[in-house]
């Protein structure tokens, strides 16, 4: 008779796999290691590039126990139209069972205008949700108890208003905010390189992020002040070597930045993060998560000098690669998001969003919303895979990618330093090329049929049948503008200007802006306009065109 494992989700209490005809160690090492939570018999000794679960250089996984002890959060990147819009389908997705939420915004808010700037025109609730202020936050979260859930923002040249946002809702709940927990993107370099959502000059950006881990390391100890991402860079072309190295190159950019500005290395960098692509080679994708963990690890203790343990761990979040759906034969992109997904849990992530199978054509609606998290609860609950930790270590395979990966991502961390660091590369357009030239590389594979996609250029059907999209309202920008002005109209003038010229006074002081910016939001200042002041005092990045 099958024995069901002992093993169980701490959150619900209910087995975390199906019924199976044997029990699974809890740890593998070069013999058995039996292992309890954090205790261990001594094994025979073992590669120290590979070690033991939740030891330096935590390749095999951060936790001793992983997804024994706890499973990965379960995150669906959600937001369209407005903030009703986008509030009903996060009930809908916490109702389904995912345990943390991800906001998408639209890009006027992501680029600092308001949804009646002409600026915005066509673009107000299209790729995520509008939020024009605290009225929209309110509005977004109604219902929702932000003291129990965490909350991811995908937001970065205005990621430190979004942040005030939340936090000013939060206290006009009457709650206390050094319990609320999520993460904001915050990862302007990569804006630079891949996505082009900068608003400000490199400098005046990159103080922005550190006043952020400041301030909020004194506010909400528990909020993830920056997710360093090499997804959109992953998105845009890079090869899974790019993508570690330009990712880690990133990351010591932002700690060198937060230690010249006086900070303490072992404050902040418990809470930084990081945010990787699944991508479709399966084995290629759980080495690179290994590496990328053993790499940092290395960095922060070695090259900084950071003491606390929790400095050296890189915990990241992942998402399915967007740029592998297909519009062809939609139905596909299911097992594609499968197979990214178990890479990335193979590979240790402590989040996860998986993509709707009609992404490539739409926004995803609530029936591929819901296939995408149930992707994810059949991975926790029924492949068994929760059961051990790091189920690859060993494998001749895994182990010759992960120091491949390791090897030439690190030659491009050296490259990097010797042009004088990542802001550098990007300045000289190095890392845009490299990416350019692996998108271009990859393009040329599928077009001579090299690279094969399936249903793209193999396997193709004729005349293939619709499946349902998600429409969305086009009189929601109409009803958006209209809300913004009737704020507007409403609102304490006297204490909204005094407020902007505080964010305006504090820009030029080099004071810390959250606390400004706070005040702001707080008085109804509207994101266009707190972000209109800075553009005033800091200027617009221009980006320099190599040939």
């Amino acid at each position: 008779m099958p024995r069901r494992s002992a093993v169980k989700d701490p959150m619900s209490g209910s087995p975390i796999s199906a019924a199976s005809s044997f029990a699974m160690e809890p740890v593998y090492g070069p013999s058995i290691v039996q292992a309890v939570n954090t205790e261990r018999t001594e094994a025979a000794p073992t590669d120290p590039n590979i070690g033991f679960p939740g030891e330096y250089p935590y390749t095999r996984g951060i936790q001793p126990t992983m997804y024994r002890g706890r499973l990965w959060t379960m995150r669906q990147y959600a937001g369209m139209g407005d903030a009703e819009e986008s509030n009903r389908r996060y009930k809908f997705l916490l109702a389904s069972g995912t345990a943390g939420l991800s906001v998408a915004f639209d890009l006027p808010t992501q680029i600092g205008y308001d949804s009646d700037d002409p600026m915005s025109l066509g673009e107000v609730g299209k790729v995520g949700v509008a939020i024009d202020s605290i009225e929209d936050m309110e509005r977004l979260f109604a219902d929702i108890p932000l003291d129990k859930i965490s909350t991811s923002m995908t937001i970065n040249s205005t990621a430190s208003i979004l942040l005030a946002l939340y936090v000013a809702v939060a206290r006009r709940k009457g709650l206390d905010i050094n319990k609320l927990s999520g993460t904001v993107q915050n990862d302007i370099l990569k804006e630079y390189i891949a996505r082009g959502t900068y608003i400000y000059p490199v400098a005046h950006a990159m103080r922005l992020v550190t006043d952020m881990f400041a301030w909020a390391n004194r506010n909400v100890p528990e909020w993830n002040t920056i997710s360093i991402s090499g997804y959109h860079m992953r998105e845009a072309g890079s090869t899974a070597v790019q993508e570690v190295a330009f990712t880690l190159a990133n990351g010591k950019t932002y700690v060198q930045a937060a230690i010249d500005s006086g900070l303490d290395i072992d404050r902040f960098a418990p809470r930084l993060s990081f945010f990787f692509n699944a991508h479709s080679n399966f084995l290629e994708e759980v080495a690179k998560f290994r590496a990328a963990r053993r790499m940092w690890a290395r960095i922060m203790r070695e090259e900084f000098g950071a003491k606390n343990p929790r400095s050296w761990m890189l915990r990241f979040h992942t998402q399915t690669a967007g740029s592998t759906l297909t519009a062809q034969q939609p139905e596909n992109n299911i097992v594609r998001t499968a197979v990214e997904a178990m890479a990335a849990v193979l590979g240790g992530t402590q989040s996860l969003h998986t993509n709707g199978y009609d992404e490539a054509l739409a926004l995803p609606t609530e029936q591929a919303a819901r296939t995408a998290l149930r992707t994810q609860q059949i991975l926790a609950y029924e492949s068994g895979v929760a059961q051990t930790v790091d189920p690859f270590a060993g494998s001749y395979c895994i182990e010759a990618l992960t120091d491949e990966i390791e090897k030439r991502a690190s030659a491009y961390l050296e490259k990097i330093a010797a042009m004088g660091g990542m802001l550098r590369a990007i300045e000289q357009g190095f890392v845009q090329q490299e990416i350019q030239n692996a998108a271009y590389e990859f393009q040329r594979a599928v077009d001579s049929g090299d690279a094969i996609i399936v249903g793209v250029n193999r396997f193709t059907l004729e005349g293939e049948p619709g499946i349902p999209l998600q429409h969305m309202d086009e009189s929601l920008e109409r009803k958006q503008v209209e809300r913004v002005r009737a704020m507007r109209a409403r609102r304490d003038s006297i204490r909204w200007q005094a407020a902007l010229q505080g964010v305006a006074d504090t820009a030029r002081s080099g004071e810390n802006l959250m606390p400004a910016i706070l005040e702001a939001v707080e008085s109804d200042a509207t994101v266009g306009e707190i972000a209109g002041t800075l553009r005033k005092i800091f200027g617009e990045y221009q980006e320099t065109v190599v040939i």
